[in-house]
């Protein structure tokens, strides 16, 4: 939510600005503070040319990761504002568990700086979706939250239901990916009413936390179904465990 500059001293004087992570003063109502940002590890160049993922310094341009050798993907192009590692791991628990929607805003924001310059009007923001009794028990979609604040920055247009889950699945974490598969098999599906909205469209899909990519496949999967031109996917942590050491 954005303050209006003429209420932000009186804000500031009944709740003084702290970084919602660590609690230390800050200067402003937004951001964190020096340190929490210093925690942030933020994906940079050489990397995957199809999928963004970190590679070894000295690797040459329009190199692509062994996974994306072995089995390229179905989407074009991964946007992450960070890999995951504790800081990032503590704004997402904060925002999807701890209930601070008001954290939505920031993550969005460094996810757009990582953004391809290409996105902006005539794009579609989708969210991956919740399962409806997921979203009843949560009250909210953090990934909805994260698509609506993209597609102001961005221009695009945000297509909040564009996708739906149409079954529960349990947890992935610790699946192989057949079982992974088999527990998303026609568990998200484009929502029929947006069809003719999505179809021939550039898509930026939307979630918090990009693990093994088994979820965004699905997606991806179902949004290229319905004749969605491009597929790029936007988080804001990545899970790239062996990356790190490259940042």
């Amino acid at each position: 939510m954005q303050v209006h500059p003429l209420l932000a001293p009186v804000i500031d004087l009944v709740f003084p600005p702290r970084c919602p992570l660590c609690g230390a003063g800050l200067a402003a109502q937004t951001g964190l503070c020096a340190d929490c940002w210093g925690g942030l590890a933020v994906p940079g160049d050489p990397s995957c040319t199809a999928c963004q993922r970190p590679l070894e310094a000295g690797t040459s341009a329009g190199t692509l990761c062994a996974p994306c050798l072995l089995q390229p993907p179905r989407h074009n192009g991964i946007a992450a504002a960070t890999l995951y590692n504790d800081t990032s791991r503590r704004l997402v628990l904060a925002l999807k568990h701890g209930h601070r929607i008001a954290l939505a805003p920031l993550l969005a924001r460094l996810i757009a700086a990582q953004l391809p310059q290409e996105i902006g009007p005539g794009w579609v923001v989708v969210p991956v979706p919740l399962h409806r009794w997921r979203l009843w028990r949560r009250g909210f979609n953090q990934s909805a939250l994260l698509a609506r604040e993209l597609a102001v920055i961005s221009g695009a247009e945000l297509v909040v239901d564009g996708l739906v889950r149409t079954k529960r699945t349990p947890p992935l974490g610790g699946l192989g990916r057949s079982a992974r598969s088999r527990a998303l098999a026609g568990a998200i599906r484009l929502n029929v009413r947006r069809a003719n909205q999505l179809s021939g469209s550039k898509v930026l899909l939307v979630d918090d936390v990009l693990t093994s990519g088994a979820t965004s496949d699905a997606c991806v999967r179902a949004l290229k179904r319905g004749g969605a031109e491009r597929v790029v996917l936007a988080c804001f942590a990545r899970v790239i465990d062996e990356a790190l050491h490259l940042t």
